[in-house]
């Protein structure tokens, strides 16, 4: 059975999570789980969220105007404290947060692009990393 989409693609938020995140050398994006992915050779980013539920047969939390990264282990802590991150069902022990974008008034789009930079380079080829370098 496919999971259910759980985005508007018309949403001005993910147009912008898009020209960030296909701007990467090799990038695609695909539907994932229901909800926008991005990949280099494996993904990078993921738009939409959700946090497992603390009592068995809850109901997830639902984080649909977000951003789930790939962080690097030296930033995890730091960025945990910052209440606009959650840890993510499923791919939390992978090494991923979410950064919810509703948790602030204004995006901080700069700030996007970073997080979305630094989880490209963890996955990405080594070679793909390298052109985006020389560009």
């Amino acid at each position: 059975m496919p999971h259910p989409i759980m985005f508007a693609d018309d949403d001005p938020v993910l147009a912008k999570v898009r020209a960030i995140a296909l701007d990467f050398p090799d990038s695609f994006e695909k539907v994932s789980h229901g909800r926008p992915a991005f990949f280099v050779s494996k993904m990078f980013a993921m738009y939409g969220g959700s946090v497992k539920p603390e009592t068995r047969g809850g109901d997830y939390l639902q984080y649909p105007r977000s951003i789930m990264v790939k962080v690097d282990e030296s930033d995890r802590r730091a960025l945990q404290a910052d209440s606009r991150f959650f840890y993510p069902a499923y791919l939390g022990p992978a090494g991923w947060l979410g950064l919810d974008f509703s948790a602030t008034k204004k995006v901080d789009w700069a700030e996007v692009r970073e997080l979305v930079d630094a989880s490209f380079r963890m996955v990405a080829p080594k070679k793909v990393v390298r052109r985006l370098d020389e560009a």
